[in-house]
């Protein structure tokens, strides 16, 4: 049986496929039209696991294409499943501009969904974000409100709402993995090569990449975005989850959605919070590097806290994280901006 993975040329999607290529036998069909990913992630999943992964370069929204080879792959090789991680993710922009975001990430799944059923591809794990919680809130569990205050937030929530209501009366079932603040780089990397998995997102707005990039001296400055919140400094909190732990999640619900094929939802994250400050005074002491930090206004869409209670995956799946340590994020983090900065 084969995976099929979109969107996996990027930061998330690469990462979870290396593990799937490790702990599993199954072959990998990557779908990426290469807007926001990089060929380098395929080279680096081809070098270590050679004849088992495909690249197909197309967006989602050219179904004629996906169409076409689907009729051909179910008859050689059937999809078991499919891992939907091609979306866009920027709070600030999805402000700037709604109707990309309903269409790239909510249309987009609707219209992977539909060639699912087509071709009678039965279970599907769908990439999803804390953000469709809205405002903030500690221990978030999976039962608490849905009120997105984005667009990136409200398209997920949407693409959550079809993939559940189809779960009901269709022979699919979906598992959501909510993402809390993914960072850091995989921890198998070999940084004497250039065959390695990481952030390599341009202009990115990911708090520790920024602060990371800032310390090697990519960036002469960063901002913090508003410190009057209702937080203990002021600044937000996020619950930070290692990249190698949020691909082990997607592997251990992959597991039990095969086991029990019934559709779920999980928080990813670690249950426990950190606030803007403390991750840039964090990076610089990891660092051993100071560098210029302003006081800038709230971003709009910014929620002041999202920590999960991630106690579900816990005990409904073999999920067991390995880096749940702000420390080794940020090390790991860091250890890949110098790297980024060797070979490019």
């Amino acid at each position: 049986m084969a995976l099929l993975f979109t969107g996996a040329c990027g930061y998330i999607g690469s990462h979870t496929a290396r593990a799937f290529l490790e702990k599993t036998t199954e072959n990998i069909i990557i779908v990426d039209d290469l807007s926001t990913g990089f060929l380098e992630h395929i080279k680096a999943l081809e070098r270590y696991y050679p004849n088992r992964v495909a690249f197909i370069q197309a967006n989602l929204n050219e179904t004629h294409k996906l169409d076409a080879f689907l009729n051909k792959q179910q008859l050689k090789d059937p999809i078991e499943a499919v891992l939907h991680f091609g979306a866009k993710i920027s709070v600030e922009e999805s402000m700037r501009l709604p109707l990309e975001y309903y269409t790239n990430n909510t249309l987009n799944t609707l219209e992977l969904v539909k060639l699912c059923l087509k071709h009678a591809i039965k279970r599907f794990i769908f990439s999803s974000t804390a953000v469709v919680y809205g405002e903030s809130g500690s221990s978030l569990s999976e039962e608490s409100p849905l009120n997105p205050i984005n667009p990136y937030g409200a398209s997920k929530m949407m693409s959550e709402r079809i993939l559940l209501d189809i779960s009901k009366v269709a022979d699919f079932n979906c598992v959501i993995l909510r993402y809390f603040n993914v960072a850091g780089a995989c921890m198998q990397n070999d940084y004497s090569t250039p065959y390695t998995l990481g952030q390599r997102t341009l202009n990115a707005t990911h708090l520790i990449k920024i602060a990371c990039e800032c310390a090697v001296g990519k960036r002469k400055k960063m901002g913090i975005f508003g410190t009057n919140y209702p937080t203990r400094d002021g600044t937000c909190i996020r619950d930070y989850i290692h990249v190698d732990d949020l691909a082990n999640a997607h592997l251990a619900s992959y597991h039990t959605l095969l086991e029990k094929n019934k559709s779920e939802i999980y928080n990813i994250g670690y249950n426990q919070g950190h606030s803007v400050k403390e991750v840039i005074e964090k990076v610089k002491e990891i660092s051993n590097k100071d560098f210029l930090v302003e006081i800038l206004d709230k971003r709009q869409g910014d929620p002041a806290s999202l920590i999960a209670n991630n106690s579900k995956i816990l005990q409904n799946t073999p999920f067991k994280p390995l880096y749940n340590n702000l420390d080794t994020i940020i090390k790991s983090a860091l250890d890949w901006e110098e790297h980024l900065l060797k070979f490019q």
